[in-house]
C-alpha cells in the first residue's frame, strides 16, 4: 500500500522543519543539480587540457596516464563507501563536506607545479566526487516525498547530469582559447563555493536515524574489489589483455570482490545490502543502466574520434558537434514522468533502447565526408533515448529500497553505470579497433615502421599520413579514415544489437513495476516516525 505523502525528511526536527523542508524541494533539485553537473563537466574536460599542460608539466608516460585515470579510480572504489556514510552521517552533511573538498582539490589542480602534486590533486578530486554522486540523488529522493513529483524531479537531475559531460569539451574549449589549462579546474572552484553556501542554507539534512554499525572489516574489501577490477578494466582497453598489470589488478579485486560479497551475506548490517537485488526493480533498473552504459560511451568515442580526427574539427567545435545529444537529453527528460503512468516504466525503458538502438545504427553509416545535417537528427533521437532510460532507472532504483538507504542505492548505482562505461571502452573500443586495422588497405612503398604507425589507432594513421609527402601520405590518410569510418559500422551495429537486446530484457524484468512506485507503507512510515524521534533526541555517527 502507497501512503499519502506527509512531507517527512528523516532526521528533521518537528513538522515545521518538514514543512519549511517540503516548500525548498525544487530549490533542492537545483543544488544538486549545479553540484552534479560540475562533476559531469570536470570528468570530460580534462582530455581537452592535457596538450597544454603536458608541454608546462612535461609528466613521463605513465605520470601521464595516472593524470587521467586516478580520478575515476578513487571514484568508482569509494562509492558504496562514500554512499553508506551518508546514511550515516547525514546526506547534507556529506555533499558539503564533497563540496568543499571539491573545490579545494579543484584549486589544488589548477596550481600543481608538477606531476606528482597534480596526480595527488586528481585523486582528491575524485574522493570527493564520490561523496558529492551519491548524496545528490539520495538528497533529491528525500526532498520529494509525492512519487509524482519525484519522478519528474530525477528525471530532470538525470537530463542536467547528462548534458554536463557533453559541456566538458566546449567549457574546455573556451577556456583554453583565452587562458592557461589551470583555468578549467578553477572555474570549479567559485561555483562550488556557491554550491556550499546554498546547500548549507537550504539543503534539509537526511539520513538513517537506525543505521547499524558500519562494519570497518568490509570498507578495505570494497575498495580493493572495485579499485582492482575498473584498474584491470581500464588498463585492458588501453594496453591490451597481455600486460601483466591488468592480471594481477584483476586477481586481486576479484579476490577481494569474492570475500566481500561473501562476507555481506552473514554479517547483520552489510556495507552492500544483496537483498536489495532480489527486487526486480531494483536489479532490472540496474541491469538496464549498465547495458546503456556499456553501449553508448563506445559511441561517444567513436564520434569524438570521427569529428577531431576524421574530419579535422577543433576540440571546441567536436564538443559543440556533440552537444545537440545531451541537450535534447536535458529537454526530454521531463517527458519521462509523462510516458510512466501512459505506458508503465518496462516499456518506457524499452523505447528508450530502442531510440537509442535505431540512431545508433544510423550514426554508423557516417563517411569521412557525410553531411553533419544528416547526423544531427540521430544524434538529438540518441540523447532522448538515452534520458528516458536514465531518469526512470534512476527513479526506480531509488523508489524501489527504503528510504533511509537511498545513499546507498544511489551508490550502486552510479557504481554500475562507472563499471558498465569501462567495460564498453574495454570490449567495444577494443572492437572498434580490431574493426580499423582489419580494414586498413596502406599503398605500397612504406617502411615497417610506418606500416605499424598507422596500423595503431586513426590518429597514428592520420598522423603518419601527413608526415609523408606527396599523393603517397593523402592515400594513407584517406585510407586510415575510410578504415575508421567503416569499423565504426561494424561496431555500432553490435551496440544497436546489444541495445535491442536491452529493451527486450527491460520489458520483462521491469514488466510487473508500478508506475506509481513508494515502498514505504504505512507501518514502515510509522517506524520511520518513531526512529526520527529517537534520533533527534540521539544525533546518529
Amino acid at each position: 500500500m502507497t501512503t499519502t505523502p506527509k512531507h517527512t525528511t528523516t532526521g528533521t526536527n518537528g513538522s515545521g522543519a518538514a514543512d519549511r523542508a517540503h516548500r525548498r524541494r525544487w530549490a533542492v533539485l537545483a543544488i544538486c543539480c549545479v553540484a552534479a553537473a560540475l562533476l559531469g563537466i570536470d570528468n570530460s574536460v580534462l582530455n581537452y587540457a592535457i596538450p597544454s599542460l603536458s608541454r608546462e608539466l612535461n609528466p613521463s608516460s605513465t605520470q601521464l596516464l595516472w593524470i587521467v585515470d586516478v580520478y575515476g579510480f578513487v571514484l568508482g572504489g569509494l562509492l558504496i563507501v562514500a554512499g553508506n556514510i551518508g546514511d550515516r552521517i547525514g546526506r547534507k552533511k556529506l555533499l558539503l563536506l564533497g563540496v568543499a573538498g571539491f573545490g579545494a582539490a579543484s584549486a589544488l589542480t589548477a596550481y600543481a607545479d608538477g606531476p606528482g602534486m597534480l596526480i595527488a590533486a586528481r585523486a582528491l578530486l575524485g574522493l570527493a566526487g564520490a561523496t558529492i554522486m551519491p548524496s545528490t540523488l539520495s538528497l533529491v529522493r528525500s526532498a520529494f516525498d509525492d512519487p509524482k513529483e519525484r519522478t519528474t524531479a530525477i528525471g530532470i537531475s538525470s537530463g542536467i547530469g547528462a548534458a554536463s559531460f557533453a559541456l566538458g569539451p566546449v567549457v574546455g574549449g573556451l577556456l583554453l582559447d583565452h587562458f592557461w589549462w589551470g583555468s578549467v579546474f578553477l572555474i570549479n572552484v567559485p561555483v562550488m563555493a556557491v554550491v556550499l553556501v546554498a546547500g548549507w542554507l537550504l539543503l534539509p539534512e537526511s539520513r538513517n536515524p537506525k543505521p547499524g554499525r558500519l562494519d570497518w572489516p568490509s570498507v578495505p574489501m570494497s575498495i580493493t574489489a572495485l579499485f582492482g577490477v575498473i584498474y584491470a578494466i581500464k588498463t585492458a582497453a588501453r594496453d591490451g589483455v597481455d600486460d601483466r598489470a591488468v592480471w594481477i589488478s584483476a586477481v586481486i579485486g576479484i579476490a577481494a570482490l569474492v570475500l566481500f560479497l561473501r562476507r555481506q551475506t552473514t554479517i547483520a548490517d552489510p556495507l552492500l545490502d544483496l537483498k536489495f537485488f532480489r527486487n526486480p526493480a531494483f536489479a532490472g533498473a540496474v541491469g538496464s543502466n549498465v547495458v546503456t552504459l556499456f553501449t553508448a560511451t563506445t559511441l561517444s568515442l567513436g564520434f569524438s574520434l570521427y569529428f577531431q580526427v576524421v574530419r579535422g574539427w577543433s576540440p571546441l567545435t567536436a564538443g559543440l558537434a556533440l552537444l545537440p545529444g545531451p541537450l535534447s537529453a536535458a529537454f526530454a527528460a521531463p517527458l519521462s514522468a509523462v510516458l510512466i503512468p501512459k505506458i508503465g516504466r518496462a516499456r518506457t525503458v524499452a523505447f528508450g533502447l530502442v531510440l537509442m538502438a535505431a540512431s545508433t545504427a544510423a550514426l554508423g553509416l557516417v563517411t569521412p565526408h557525410s553531411s553533419y545535417w544528416l547526423l544531427l537528427p540521430a544524434l538529438v533521437v540518441n540523447g532522448a533515448g538515452l534520458i528516458f532510460v536514465f531518469s526512470v532507472t534512476a527513479d526506480t532504483l531509488l523508489a524501489s529500497v527504503p528510504r533511509t538507504k537511498t545513499g546507498t542505492a544511489a551508490a550502486i548505482s552510479e557504481t554500475a553505470m562507472e563499471l558498465g562505461g569501462a567495460l564498453g571502452i574495454a570490449v567495444l573500443g577494443s572492437v572498434l579497433s580490431a574493426f580499423y586495422r582489419s580494414d586498413l588497405t596502406l599503398p605500397g612503398g612504406l617502411t615497417a615502421g610506418q606500416t605499424s604507425a598507422a596500423r595503431e589507432s586513426v590518429t597514428s594513421g592520420v598522423e603518419t599520413g601527413a608526415a609523408l609527402p606527396g599523393g603517397t601520405g593523402q592515400q594513407v590518410v584517406e585510407a586510415a579514415k575510410s578504415a575508421f569510418t567503416d569499423s565504426m559500422h561494424s561496431t555500432t551495429l553490435i551496440a544497436a544489437a546489444l541495445m535491442a537486446v536491452g529493451a527486450v530484457v527491460a520489458l520483462f524484468a521491469l514488466r510487473n513495476v508500478p508506475a506509481v512506485l513508494d515502498v514505504e507503507t504505512e507501518a514502515e512510515a510509522e517506524a520511520e516516525a518513531e526512529a526520527e524521534a529517537e534520533a533527534d533526541a540521539v544525533p546518529a555517527v
